[in-house]
């Protein structure tokens, strides 16, 4: 369940004192950015402390706990079937994967990750896969309420392949925001790979943090299409217009796979943002929305008033529309 994301982040941001706390705040911001997780992270907080190496640490036992791409991370392990302790960052994210995947009846399922590698998309634009007995095979390991967590241990099929590539990017910034929040330090903007969390103000430009929504483009040039202000929340973006494929009709289908067939989504939203309390949830929303559908999330966010969203769509007319629903920000 593979997913990229397109938010420019405007560095321009405030704080707000908070008296009597030990955390001294200063008129300047410490800045610290780097690669992480296959992206890049970045981090601007007000205190008088440089913090980077405690980032690098955390960073690296996270990927050691769920990293797909590190060969003797947990998850790795478990996915070849040996026996594994998961720690508490893998159980954090397991429980939250579980609530997500129940809430959008499997919408958001960390079990389809080998079908999405099996359409390797990314490649060939123009190349389908088509063995339909291939994902069949593959199909019969999905599932993600086949899978149980008890006692730090994982309960699965010998089959079954899990990756939180959806969620694991806003678990990330979570970890550094309350890390930061552990420290007494409350103005903050946390961002990994365009997933962002932020906190209280920025003294040093007196300002809200801003970020900027990417506008939809198929040139593969960057533009924002608007600016809004974020604080004590998390966001993030799944866009569909930088990674998809197209058929011999000319539909393009994105790389968000359907849980339930096992083939590439036919869609027309083209971007969705989510805010949400924290990141990991947002992160995880905005994959099941795009491979919902726009009905189906309308719907679904009656009666979830807690999650703000912004959908980018393309109409009949081949014209772009924007959708703001639970009261998403305008600015």
């Amino acid at each position: 369940m593979k997913k990229i994301t397109f938010v420019f982040v405007f560095l321009v941001i405030v704080s707000c004192k908070n008296e009597g706390k030990q955390q001294i705040e200063t008129s300047e911001n410490i800045k610290t950015s780097g690669p992480v997780f296959g992206t890049s992270y970045s981090v601007i907080y007000n205190s008088e402390i440089n913090y980077e190496k405690q980032f690098d640490s955390l960073f690296a036992i996270v990927n050691q706990s769920m990293s797909t791409y590190i060969p003797n991370s947990d998850i790795s392990k478990l996915n070849r079937n040996e026996a594994v302790v998961m720690d508490k960052h893998f159980e954090n994210v397991f429980l939250a994967s579980k609530k997500i995947h129940e809430a959008t009846d499997g919408a958001f399922d960390p079990t389809i990750g080998d079908v999405v590698n099996a359409w390797s998309f990314g490649a060939d634009k123009s190349k389908f896969l088509t063995d339909s007995t291939t994902i069949d095979s593959l199909m019969r390991f999905v599932g993600f309420d086949k899978v149980a967590l008890k006692d730090n241990k994982v309960d699965k099929q010998s089959g079954t392949y899990i990756e939180f590539n959806a969620i694991a990017k806003g678990y990330g910034v979570d970890v550094i925001a309350n890390f930061l929040e552990d420290k007494n330090i409350n103005d903050y903007l946390v961002e990994i790979g365009g997933e962002i969390r932020a906190s209280g103000m920025n003294i040093e430009k007196k300002s809200p943090w801003r970020v900027g929504l990417d506008e939809p483009r198929f040139d593969g040039e960057q533009s924002v299409l608007k600016g809004i202000s974020l604080t004590n929340v998390g966001m993030a973006t799944s866009g569909t217009y930088r990674k998809f494929k197209t058929d011999d009709n000319g539909n393009r289908y994105a790389h968000i796979i359907n849980t339930k067939t096992g083939y590439p989504s036919k869609t027309n939203i083209l971007s969705v943002s989510v805010i949400a309390k924290d990141c990991m949830t947002a992160d995880a929303y905005a994959t099941a929305f795009q491979a919902m559908g726009i009905e189906n999330v309308t719907e679904f966010l009656k009666s979830h008033p807690e999650l703000k969203v912004f959908l980018i769509f393309e109409n009949d007319k081949n014209e772009f529309e924007t959708l703001s629903i639970n009261n998403f920000p305008e600015q």
